[in-house]
């Protein structure tokens, strides 16, 4: 009998323990560490608001959970609300993966809170032909905080008191100073935090300040000055960077690119929280509702202005809106439905337009680009409003000229048939209707009379002449 042996069994257990190893190692799914880690990038283009914060947010968790070895903000933006540049700057931070700024392509530019968030970023770096700083707080309602005294204020005040004291009265700091501030103490922290020039930092928001690519770079307020996204990897390869107290190296050599656009979610939130839709919004809200007031029962108008008034509400409370101009608003919306409903010849009509018109431009009580409502909009909707009581004046109008056509007025001197006669009574047809009618005797039935007056339900006719 012929014995078959194991194939295995001339092998070194150590070659076999090696085999079963890398076969085992084979069908085990790979770590993420060991894979190789994707560079992700992400663009901020146009002015920061609650839709780009959401944006950064999510994408930031998105490349974190994709194993992304470098994360690469890529910037464009005239600035924004201070509240989503906080919330953008809080994940870099907070992020445990290397962020790198960089404000690309050429002709791009980082100002106001755009600067700030290049503060932030592990590495900082720029585009030829680019720009940052302008980082002065936008106040809300208008201004600039914490610029220079007016130059008659300071010839007004006195170098010294009326006592002889040398020194002059201190004035008291106001929200604007309070802002200002704030403002600087943050922006120093950052340029501390990343070792980046702290006096040109404050000078930013201070004086307005900016620089040019080459300027930043000589004055240590970026790290690198780079032509494209792959000049970009080259040079950040190799560089340390601190996170979470610890050093790591950058390893950006021959890695993936990633991009991360905005999802669904985010293109509608950047869509809804826009102030010339949530304006669009507010009025077809408002305008949907006054349309289910004055025709009960049609649902579609009621429907649909509850879901745009709520929409539009949901980005007034993360927009920096003036409540003075939102009530401006409301209230020539309501004089000019009350005009249409109680017509008084254009005085609350006009007087609403006035209202409505003054409210739009106060609506968005800031002067950071891209946070106002355009004009062309404001104009297009007063011009249609003013149309519309134009034509309700023409009708009524025209309507006082009209000869009455209805109600007992109507009746007065209309033709009538007499259908049987008595004495002094009897019964006509006024415009298909029967009628108990008096008038003078003699009159034949079939003969034509002619209505003078109405009482009740009692016609007094008289003979057609």
């Amino acid at each position: 009998m012929t014995h078959v042996r194991p194939p295995f069994r001339h092998l070194p257990a150590a070659a076999l323990a090696l085999l079963l190893l890398a076969l085992g190692g084979a069908l085990l799914p790979g770590r993420p560490g060991a894979q190789s880690q994707p560079v992700a990038v992400l663009d901020i283009d146009g002015p920061i608001g609650p839709a780009t914060s959401d944006y950064v947010e999510r994408s930031f968790a998105k490349a974190q959970e994709r194993g992304a070895a470098l994360i690469v903000l890529r910037m464009d933006t005239p600035g924004g609300l201070a509240d989503s540049m906080r919330s953008i700057i809080q994940e870099i931070l907070a992020a445990p993966v290397p962020v790198v700024g960089f404000v690309a392509p050429s002709g791009a530019h980082a100002a106001s809170a755009g600067t700030y968030i290049l503060y932030a970023t592990h590495v900082a770096a720029m585009a030829p032909g680019t720009n940052l700083g302008a980082a002065t707080p936008v106040q809300i309602g208008g201004g600039f905080p914490g610029g220079p005294a007016p130059a008659d204020e300071e010839e007004r005040a006195p170098d010294a008191t009326e006592d002889g004291d040398d020194a002059p009265p201190q004035r008291r700091a106001g929200i604007e100073d309070k802002v200002l501030n704030d403002s600087i103490a943050y922006i120093r922290a950052l340029a501390q935090l990343r070792g980046r020039n702290v006096e040109w930092a404050e000078k930013a928001v201070r004086e307005a300040a900016s620089l040019s690519a080459g300027e930043a770079l000589e004055q240590g307020v970026i790290d690198l000055i780079a032509v494209d996204l792959a000049d970009l990897l080259a040079k950040v390869d190799g560089r340390e960077v601190e996170i979470g107290g610890a050093v790591r190296t950058l390893e950006t050599a021959d890695r993936a690119i990633e991009r991360l656009e905005p999802d669904w979610r985010t293109e509608l939130l950047a869509i809804i929280t826009n102030p010339n839709v949530a304006y669009i919004l507010m009025l077809i809200g408002i305008y949907g509702i006054i349309f289910e007031f004055y025709s009960p029962g049609l649902a579609f108008p009621g429907v649909v202005g509850v879901i745009c008034l709520l929409l539009a509400l949901y980005a007034f409370q993360v927009l920096p809106v003036n409540y003075t101009g939102l009530a401006l608003i409301g209230l020539g919306i309501a004089l000019m439905a009350g005009e249409m409903a109680l017509p008084s010849f254009g005085a609350l009509g006009i007087g609403g337009i006035v209202a409505f018109v003054v409210g739009s431009i106060m609506l968005m009580d800031t002067d950071l680009p891209g946070f106002g409502i355009a004009w062309q909009v404001i104009a297009g909707v007063a011009l249609g409003a003013s149309s519309l009581l134009l034509l309700l004046m023409a009708v009524l109008a025209r309507s006082r000229k009209r000869p009455v056509v209805t109600g007992e007025e109507e009746m007065i001197g209309s033709r009538a048939r007499v259908l049987d006669w008595g004495e002094a009574a009897g019964r006509v047809r006024v415009h298909g209707e029967t009628w108990a009618a008096r008038g003078p005797a003699g009159l034949t039935p079939g003969s034509t009379v002619r209505v003078r007056r109405i009482d009740g339900l009692t016609v007094e006719v008289e003979p057609e002449a």
